[in-house]
């Protein structure tokens, strides 16, 4: 029973670390610029606010979910703050391009990781896709686990831990090209995370201006790709 629970959480688990969201992006920039803690410190970050999000599906199941289809303004508002975050921090990089000693300090200051904590988890819970996301997962698995709350609590903490592990391995991987990493380099890195932040921000945005126009789209990327 638990075998064949542990055989889907891996699967999930492998296909949420390769989902490519401004998280995604934000942990190997961490990497690559501050290193391998640094980097954990942020993806635990981002861990935690999948856990409460799977705490709030499992609670509220069914009904939040409808009101997530039926309510596009919680997509338009966490569409505005991801594309104002992303704004925000690529006119701060660009003022700071210039002051080696702004880099400098960012480097020296990589062990602020409560900071960096404190920005995974915000960059994922802003993100109402994600809750979307782990309500549609926990409405689709429960049933299959019988609604056993045990069968539950194991089969998701094996997805986090997978997800742990796979974004382990995806740290370790980004952290080589940090010896490769010029100011230059850095601040075109960064620049690029924040451009990605402000596209994942105004997708989230079309889906709560356009609806029905992003469900098409989605449907035919969803084809193409079956």
């Amino acid at each position: 029973m638990y075998l064949e629970d542990l055989r889907e959480a891996i699967i999930i688990g492998l296909f949420l670390a390769i989902l490519l969201g401004p998280a995604f992006f934000a942990l190997l920039e961490t990497a690559a610029i501050k290193g391998f803690r640094a980097a954990i410190s942020f993806d635990l970050g981002v861990i935690f606010a999948d856990v409460i999000f799977i705490c709030i599906a499992y609670l509220s199941t069914n009904k939040l979910l409808d009101k997530i289809k039926d309510d596009p303004s919680l997509f338009i508002f966490g569409g505005v703050l991801l594309t104002a975050y992303g704004v925000i921090t690529l006119i701060k990089e660009k003022k700071s391009f210039n002051d080696q000693r702004a880099i400098d300090v960012e480097l020296i200051n990589k062990h602020n990781y409560f900071k960096l904590f404190l920005k995974g988890f915000l960059l994922n819970f802003i993100n109402i896709g994600v809750l979307g996301f782990w309500l549609t997962i926990i409405i689709t698995i429960s049933p299959q686990l019988e609604m056993d709350q045990n069968r539950i609590i194991f089969f998701f903490g094996a997805v986090l831990f997978v997800y742990l592990l796979a974004d382990i391995l995806k740290i370790l991987l980004a952290k080589t090209l940090k010896k490769k990493l010029t100011p230059t380099r850095i601040y075109n890195l960064k620049r690029l995370v924040s451009i990605l932040m402000i596209f994942f921000g105004g997708v989230l945005l079309s889906k709560g201006l356009f609806p029905s126009s992003a469900q098409k789209i989605q449907n035919r990327i969803e084809k193409v790709t079956s």
